[in-house]
């Protein structure tokens, strides 16, 4: 099977095929054994970790045969064939199982074979797979992302979460070393693995901490002696082989559910339950993981999410702010969240976890992003009038275009408010494609005509005067362009907006003052009468705050900016102006935008000064791409939604799920609205040391 020059203390083992498979065999000791050595060569190109591998199987391409070239051989073919097999079809029919054993059972009939014959070999996946030979570009740190078109309609972020590294090798092959435990050490420290083989040793359980090498999609921990599998396993959702052959494990838990991508469950050797095996037996290991999945329960919820208190000091005009994108429901779909049961998926489950997280947080102002016409008209707007809340909606832009039966599905913002607390003075609404091509400074440009016009997204932007204080304040919701491959969309997206509030800022800082509040009380907004109550007199009611330019107004911008730190869109808003020559304008033309610069007039911070540890959570990415910005000239933050609970996260791959119903997380921040004429120190939200973002 080798070739003369190979040696059996080889450590680094990677083939010359198609799919690049790269291995580290590693000699260890009995017991509670870790690795201790990663041998590089430093002069070694590599490949994108992320790119996908060929497994050719000598039935159905699942096996682990493969064909190999290398220096010192040529051709392997490690094709075992056991005694009770005849052209790789088994001669007996497993007890208890159909007569007509499919292809698929087959298949784990003949590695469960493979596997028993091999238990004496130590590092057969190295020795099978011949020597290694180096490959030629990095690994990355995460799954593949590729660029959607303008006319695709894709939900998912950016699929890039982490640094690229280093990396010369990517599978793991402990087997037959007769190890009794492995060190947590090893999941923790090699979180970068595609492939772990610990298979014929003498394992009775696996550490929780499994659950961190989310990249693996092959492991292999057949012939040992586990009697269960940790919850935790759910955590590897890349998995498409998963082979436990000849165990004591008799039952499985739900949480393979999540297993979306799995191909082959090899569960023959265990004395698992009969109508599991007859399940994969007849309809394949997927049919499996899909009733494991419907069957999954909601599980124990996580702890609440702390409220970080930044200020106590008493003030009589406060607000609070909640933005939420609550995942439309079109968008929640089996192709995009593979791992999330069905039923939890659908709407008619959603929508009532949405209503009581939003009724629960009870903000004084609501900005939900990823809302359709047909759910904001027949659903919030119906349900959170009983909360006292009023509603203004729009819906992007292309909805302008089509019937009205297609058009109500067109997600949009909403921004929703306390009636009896605010008074709706004025709204607009921001088509980002439209405004750019009626620019005169960007018309005949290509690139506003291909690749931001296109692009329908739209941000809403509320005035409102509080009715007991005379204070007013400007509330943005906004929803910018997903995909990575348009960093300078979304710059010049936000760039847009900010321009478009300047102006409006400006006007409405001359807004005249509001002479009777009282003829508010039954304003018709949307369609439906205000419910402030009759009780509350004229004499509560506070004159109008004056302003004398648009940044004396207090200014709230919330949404789904789909940008992390370190952007052009993030260092626009929080550094108040970017070079026209910006990296992620690369080499477009936007007008007065690249030649000029952005810019806006408003001291801009996030309320989470430290971030949070993520606001969009899925198996592909997970970071910070949702904000609450504020004017820090006139707003103070009193206190934050802090961070999920850690050690439920340790269990749940991505949202959404029973307890999350969007794949994005509520913010939730409170503010103190400072006098006019007074200057306070700004308080921003810390969380001890700075967290590396993600994302």
């Amino acid at each position: 099977m080798f070739g003369q020059n190979h040696q059996q203390s080889q450590h680094m083992m990677m083939n010359g095929a198609q799919g690049h498979q790269r291995y580290m065999q590693m000699g260890l000791g009995n017991k509670f054994q870790q690795p201790n050595q990663q041998h590089q060569h430093a002069q070694q190109q590599h490949h994108p970790h992320s790119q996908q591998q060929n497994h050719v199987g000598g039935h159905g391409g699942m096996g682990h045969q493969h064909t190999f070239s290398s220096g010192t051989m040529t051709n392997v073919t490690p094709h075992f064939t056991p005694s009770n097999l005849h052209s790789g079809t088994p001669t007996n029919n497993p007890t208890g199982l159909s007569e007509t054993i499919s292809e698929h059972w087959q298949q784990q009939l003949q590695l469960a074979a493979e596997a028993r014959a091999a238990s004496s070999n130590p590092h057969r996946h190295c020795r099978k797979e011949g020597v290694s030979r180096v490959s030629k570009g990095p690994v990355e740190a995460s799954p593949e992302h590729s660029p959607k078109g303008p006319q695709d309609e894709d939900r998912n972020r950016a699929t890039i979460s982490g640094e690229i590294r280093r990396q010369d090798w990517d599978a793991m092959d402990l087997s037959g070393q007769g190890l009794r435990a492995l060190s947590p050490s090893l999941f923790c420290d090699y979180r970068f693995l595609g492939k772990l083989f610990i298979d014929n040793n003498r394992l009775t359980r696996l550490d929780p901490s499994l659950g961190q090498l989310r990249s693996l999609t092959h492991l292999d921990v057949s012939n040992n002696q586990l009697r269960d599998l940790p919850e935790e396993i759910g955590m590897l959702v890349n998995l498409k082989s998963l082979l436990l052959f000849n165990n004591s494990i008799r039952s499985f838990p739900n949480e393979i559910g999540y297993l979306h991508k799995l191909e082959m469950l090899g569960i023959e050797g265990n004395p698992a339950a009969e109508d599991l095996r007859e399940e994969i037996s007849r309809r394949g290991s997927r049919a499996l993981v899909t009733q494991l999945r419907e069957n999954m329960a909601a599980g124990d919820p996580p702890n609440e999410r702390d409220w970080h208190i930044l200020d106590e000091a008493s003030s009589p005009d406060t607000l609070s702010v909640l933005s939420y994108n609550i995942l439309c429901d079109k968008y929640a779909t089996i192709s995009q969240y593979g791992y999330t049961p069905p039923q939890v998926l659908s709407w008619s489950y959603r929508k009532d976890v949405l209503l009581d997280e939003i009724r629960g947080l009870n903000a004084d102002v609501v900005c939900l992003q990823e809302v359709d016409q047909e759910r904001y008209n027949e659903f919030f707007r119906r349900e959170l009038a009983h909360q006292d809340y009023r509603g203004v909606f729009s819906p992007r832009a292309r909805a302008k275009t089509m019937a009205d039966k297609e058009a109500k599905f067109v997600d949009g913002c909403a921004t929703f408010y306390k009636s009896r607390k605010y008074i709706l003075l004025e709204k607009h609404v921001i088509d980002f494609a439209n405004t750019a091509i009626n620019r005169p400074d960007m018309k005949g440009e290509h690139d506003v005509f291909n690749r931001v016009m296109p692009r329908d997204h739209i941000a809403v932007v509320t005035f409102f005067e509080n009715r007991a204080t005379g204070s007013r304040l400007i509330v943005v919701n906004v929803h910018i362009y997903w995909d990575p491959a348009y960093e300078d969309v979304k710059l010049v997206q936000v760039a847009i907006m900010m321009d478009q509030v300047s102006k409006l800022a400006e006007r409405w800082a001359k807004y005249a003052p509001c002479a009777d509040k009282a003829a508010f009380r039954h304003a018709d907004v949307d369609g439906e009468p205000s419910v402030v109550g009759s009780e509350e007199s004229q004499d509560e009611l506070a004159p109008s705050q004056e302003y004398s330019s648009g940044t004396q107004l207090p200014l709230l911008v919330c949404g789904d900016f789909n940008s992390a730190a370190g952007t052009g869109v993030y260092d626009l808003i929080t550094q108040g102006n970017v070079l026209g020559s910006h990296a992620d304008l690369a080499n477009h033309s936007y007008g007065n935008f690249t030649r000029d610069g952005m810019s806006h007039p408003f001291n801009l911070k996030s309320a989470y000064s430290d971030e949070l540890s993520f606001t969009n959570y899925t198996p592909a990415f997970s970071g910070v791409i949702d904000y609450i910005w504020y004017s820090s000239t006139n707003l103070q933050v009193r206190g934050v939604l802090g961070d999920v609970d850690l050690d439920y996260l340790s269990r749940v791959p991505g949202f959404p799920n029973h307890h999350f119903p969007s794949d994005h997380l509520a913010l939730k921040a409170e503010f103190t609205v400072k006098s006019v004429r007074k200057e306070n120190k700004t308080v921003e939200a810390k969380f001890g040391p700075s967290k590396e973002r993600r994302g």
